[in-house]
């Protein structure tokens, strides 16, 4: 029975904690800035976890557990 691939994109958009926890970016951080405040901004400029009701998807996509 051949591997199972990673996606590719997940790869890149997530990433492991130590404690295995998968941390994310913030969405609408890339364009259209001028009409955001400077505290929206730098608050979306953080990572966070992703939501546990997601967790399992992205575990299937990043070949996890």
């Amino acid at each position: 029975m051949p591997k199972v691939k990673t996606n590719a994109a997940s790869k890149k958009r997530f990433a492991l904690t130590g404690t295995g926890k998968i941390k994310r970016k913030h969405a609408y951080h890339s364009h259209i800035l001028t009409k955001k405040s400077k505290k929206r901004k730098r608050n979306l400029d953080h990572t966070t976890l992703v939501d546990g009701a997601n967790k399992k998807q992205i575990c299937a996509l990043l070949n996890l557990r």
